[in-house]
């Protein structure tokens, strides 16, 4: 072995003796600030509430302190995830995974959503990641409603939320699954390119030379800051809500089976629950029918106050607009039809 061979490949494993020291202080410490910063928020938030002797107040902030703190987590695995794509997985592994027809190329990355147990807050970065390693936007739009939807950790919930009614997890399934799969198809022939604001890829500040590792962290930093600012700004919107609509206006709505199928795909995208908690949440709701039930399961991880702000920051306005306003249509559609189905 010559000398410069030699240390090209021990200036090899520095790099990667580097990358993995700077990885575990960049994680060791944006942990630690999470957790002073929910510390310090949860301690002092309700002190302040009770000072001001105002009870919405207090709950307005156990709302909103609820929802950020079910988002982070997995928006940092997103974050992680969509990273790990753009810095280390080639284009032409999608393109060689993915079937070159948009038509079927849909269907797969819908089928794929399996693989990430995560909830709405991960999915938007690791579809922006996908769109920028070449992946069509139908099949990346497929995979961002179904990641949150279909995976195992959701499903697994879902039947320990309903236990002895397999039949709400076939029906979840098949209801998200569908509803996933018909926005990509319709994506594909009826999207426009000027409604959807590709994300650019993040740079590592060190030109065209950078390392595959400063790619990795500048993609971290990029989405996960960027989409935390929309999931902060989308969970002071649901809590907002959540706390000006009166307890018995909702009960108005259960006596009418469609009503309260409409009234509860309404209040899936205003509570912002993460979709692995949403089937306790439905089955708290034993008011409703289970057909209304199932319409919040689904239409919660698609379509939310949270998720749209998220969508609207990554893809543009105009996007997050017209996707979320369809694919709520579409959910309800699939769930009322499933669910007539199945259950």
């Amino acid at each position: 072995m010559s000398d410069q061979e030699y240390a090209e490949r021990r200036g090899g494993l520095t790099d990667v003796v580097r990358l993995v020291v700077r990885a575990v202080v960049h994680l060791f410490l944006g942990g630690f600030a999470l957790v002073t910063i929910i510390t310090v928020a949860g301690t002092l938030g309700p002190m302040l509430a009770l000072d001001l002797y105002t009870p919405p107040v207090a709950a307005w902030w156990t709302v909103f302190t609820a929802v950020v703190v079910q988002g982070v987590p997995f928006l940092l695995l997103g974050a992680l995830v969509s990273a790990a794509i753009g810095a280390f997985v080639p284009e032409r592994v999608f393109t060689r995974l993915l079937p070159r027809s948009p038509a079927l190329a849909v269907p797969v990355a819908g089928a794929a959503g399996v693989v990430l147990p995560g909830c709405e807050c991960a999915s938007v970065p690791v579809a922006g990641s996908l769109m920028r390693r070449g992946v069509v936007p139908a099949a990346a739009l497929a995979f961002l409603l179904s990641a949150p939807a279909i995976n195992p950790v959701v499903l697994v919930a879902t039947s320990l939320a309903f236990p002895g009614q397999p039949l709400m997890v076939v029906a979840r399934l098949v209801a998200s699954l569908v509803t996933a799969v018909a926005m990509g198809w319709l994506w594909a022939r009826f999207g426009r390119k000027e409604w959807l604001r590709l994300p650019g890829a993040p740079t590592a500040g060190a030109g065209a030379g950078a390392s595959r590792a400063g790619s990795f962290m500048a993609g971290l930093q990029h989405d996960f800051l960027h989409a935390g600012g929309f999931l902060v700004v989308g969970s002071a919107a649901a809590a907002t809500f959540t706390i000006a609509v009166p307890r018995s206006l909702l009960d108005v709505f259960t006596a009418s089976a469609w009503a309260s199928v409409l009234l509860l795909a309404l209040l899936a995208v205003v509570l912002c629950v993460c979709s692995e908690a949403d089937a306790f949440v439905a089955a708290s709701l034993s008011g409703f029918g289970p057909i209304a039930q199932l319409t919040f399961m689904v239409v919660g991880p698609m379509v939310d106050l949270k998720l749209f702000a998220l969508q609207a920051g990554t893809f543009g306005r105009t996007f997050a607009i017209r996707f979320s306003s369809a694919t709520w249509v579409v959910a309800v559609a699939s769930s009322a039809l499933v669910g007539w189905w199945v259950l």
